[in-house]
């Protein structure tokens, strides 16, 4: 009986597909390419109606600022604040409205204008379901940000909360909520707009940059967290073969978080709220966490297989923690 995707999942996949390219060379989201002048960070997401997107909670504008602003993370979380251009693919069924369409580049437009780049091209086809493909292209700098470039004794930063993504969808599909807690309107209103308009971490892009200390090298390890908190460390973890230990209480909430522990699950896999994870020498990251206010010191990384725990040596399952399965 021969071997579905299904089988495999996401992450057997690109393992058994990194044969096929040079070493380390999709440990990111983004490729890279060096030219004679400057070298290019490239990402392409893909976003399919239904399991990316759906018109039932987010309107053509909405999905459109989704679009470029998850590709413009990738580009952060990689090290790159100057965003080019984009193409985009589109696959449409016969019967989409014009309106759609053109909404949909609307909201393209407001989330170039807000953090630049420019459309410049793309591939459009019909099919039995919506589809959208973008390419990022950015330019890297001085820091190049790599999920394989963490080390023990590096400190691992998160540039703020985790879990409000995960709320909004929540709270715009109406579903059951895990326990019956009060919860404030400006909550609701945060968890909304950040699920359906995601805003990159540029800020803390530049505030990084800014504060580096000159003892320091320009090595850092990071990755952002729209797959979710544990998966982006998993994801780190992994690449530079090593564990990472984690502190209950240092994981930042939003203040008006409910209490119930049962909430704390979508904080660490709730997914798509595009913070920077990163892992720092010690000095670098204590400065960036005096400096830049959503910082936050929230663990270390050391030797040993790649895994990740508890500072109370509690096993956190790794193997069960991603919010999302592709396949």
């Amino acid at each position: 009986m021969s071997t579905t995707i299904k089988d495999l999942g996401e992450i057997e996949l690109l393992n058994r597909l990194k044969r096929f390219m040079r070493c380390g060379q999709i440990d990111d989201d983004v490729a890279e390419i060096n030219t004679i002048n400057k070298s290019l960070l490239i990402n392409t997401d893909l976003l399919v109606e239904k399991i990316h997107f759906s018109e039932e909670i987010s309107n053509a504008k909405d999905i459109g600022w989704k679009c470029i602003t998850t590709n413009i993370s990738d580009l952060i979380c990689s090290g790159s604040e100057n965003i080019i251009s984009f193409t985009v693919g589109l696959v449409l069924p016969p019967n989409t409205h014009w309106k759609w369409v053109e909404n949909l580049y609307e909201g393209m437009r407001e989330a170039m204008q807000e953090f630049g780049g420019e459309i410049i091209g793309g591939d459009c086809s019909c099919g039995e379901t919506k589809m959208i493909s973008i390419t990022a292209i950015g330019t890297m700098n001085q820091l190049r940000l790599h999920r394989g470039n963490a080390l023990p004794g590096d400190y691992i930063v998160s540039t703020g909360f985790h879990g409000l993504s995960r709320l909004g969808l929540a709270l715009l599909r109406s579903e059951h909520l895990p326990s019956e807690v009060q919860i404030s309107p400006k909550l609701i209103n945060r968890a909304i707009k950040t699920h359906k308009r995601p805003y990159p971490a540029i800020e803390a892009l530049k505030a990084l940059k800014e504060c580096k200390p000159d003892s320091t090298s320009w090595r850092a390890a990071g990755t952002d967290s729209s797959d979710g908190l544990i998966e982006s460390i998993r994801g780190i973890c992994e690449s530079s073969d090593c564990q990472a230990v984690l502190s209950k209480t240092s994981i930042l909430k939003d203040p008006d978080w409910p209490e119930d522990s049962i909430w704390d699950e979508w904080i660490l896999n709730g997914g798509e709220d595009y913070e920077l994870i990163l892992t720092l020498p010690k000095e670098w990251a204590e400065t960036l966490s005096k400096n830049f206010k959503r910082a936050h010191i929230i663990g270390f990384i050391k030797k040993g297989k790649p895994n990740i725990s508890w500072d109370n040596l509690e096993p956190i399952n790794i193997e069960q923690s991603s919010p999302f399965q592709h396949f």
